[in-house]
């Protein structure tokens, strides 16, 4: 429906309803721009409660008791300390799902931002950074939970929505004031939000014939650079829009050093680096001679997918390299071993597999 239909069909009824004429003018400019910006149009939260399949009565204490509404735990990162994941509960994950894909996902993002975006591949990072003379990665300290609630409301605000429906939109994807890690709508919300901090940085590489891409909270950039003075434009830019970097993580690599972007050696080839790939070789030839479980029970390994989580693995190493065919005979390999469980061959012997 073009917004010529949505007008007259939308002054008919609202003449039928009682709707004052300047009302439904007023109505109207206001659908105009949200129409202009391709996203849906959502005049109230009982509007929004029927476009999401919810009582309006559950969006206010979804946006109002917002803790309330996800399960909080922990995973372990690669440096042994702790990561806070909130998980939104079923009904309110449903709703920033509906949020994602019907407005968020309407606004493109920063071509230099490599994340969370459909059908985004690491590849697509990866190429702009191979065989450069100096590649410098920075990470984002703390991105999710520096991002407030009043900047994700400025992305609704930015679209036509008026200040009430933005807040409420706000409020249904963000928790305690920040993008929740776990959430559906905060990578893609953190890719639109950095948009303008990207804009900056690219900006000032780009008149410098400086390689710059964005992974998520990876920052890297790869030629031939003073790496002060860009660590230092690049701090400035990333600190007066509230972020931080993490300096621990600040790594300059040379051609005489592996240089990585985002865990992938890019040297020559892309190529995952090696102890990731040695530790796959070496659960491959164990679950070859021994068996899976008896790989599992000797490692004590209790994760219950995690056949799935090799094949996983091995598609990863695969995505970079599409022709390493070690790596395409792990995959078949695995295939066949998923299939041999699921028809219940859970104790062969390492002959049959």
């Amino acid at each position: 429906m073009d917004f010529e239909q949505y007008r007259n069909n939308f002054s008919k009824e609202a003449l039928k309803l009682g709707y004052s004429e300047q009302n439904v003018v007023r109505c109207l400019d206001y659908a105009a721009v949200l129409f202009s910006n391709n996203v849906p149009v959502i005049y109230n939260i009982s509007h929004l409660g029927q476009l999401v399949g919810y009582k309006k009565e559950y969006l206010k204490k979804a946006s109002t008791y917002g803790d309330n509404f996800y399960r909080n735990f922990e995973i372990t990162k690669r440096n042994g300390t702790k990561r806070l994941i909130s998980e939104p509960l079923p009904s309110l994950k449903e709703i920033q799902l509906w949020i994602l894909k019907n407005i968020l996902y309407k606004i493109p993002v920063s071509p230099v931002a490599k994340a969370y975006k459909p059908k985004a591949r690491i590849i697509e990072n990866l190429k702009f950074h191979r065989n450069q003379p100096k590649v410098l990665t920075l990470d984002l300290e703390n991105f999710f939970p520096s991002i407030k609630m009043k900047a994700t409301q400025n992305v609704f605000l930015n679209l036509g929505y008026s200040k009430y429906m933005a807040n409420i939109l706000s409020k249904l994807c963000t928790k305690e004031d920040s993008l929740p890690q776990g959430a559906p709508t905060s990578p893609y919300l953190s890719n639109l939000i950095f948009k303008s901090a990207d804009a900056l940085i690219f900006d000032f590489c780009r008149q410098r014939e400086i390689r710059y891409t964005r992974y998520a909270d990876d920052l890297s950039f790869s030629g031939d650079f003073d790496e002060k003075m860009l660590l230092g434009k690049v701090t400035d830019i990333i600190e007066s829009l509230g972020f931080k970097i993490n300096n621990t993580k600040t790594k300059l690599m040379t051609p005489n050093t592996r240089q990585t972007v985002t865990g992938i050696v890019v040297n020559q080839k892309p190529q995952v680096v090696a102890h990731k790939r040695n530790a796959l070789r070496q659960a491959l030839y164990y679950i070859k001679k021994f068996g899976l479980k008896e790989h599992q029970e000797y490692k004590e390994i209790v994760q219950k997918n995690y056949l799935e989580h090799l094949l996983g693995k091995v598609n990863f190493v695969l995505q970079i390299n599409p022709n390493d065919n070690e790596y395409k005979n792990y995959k078949d390999f695995l295939i066949d071993l998923k299939k041999k469980n699921e028809l219940g061959i859970k104790n062969a012997s390492p002959s049959l597999i």
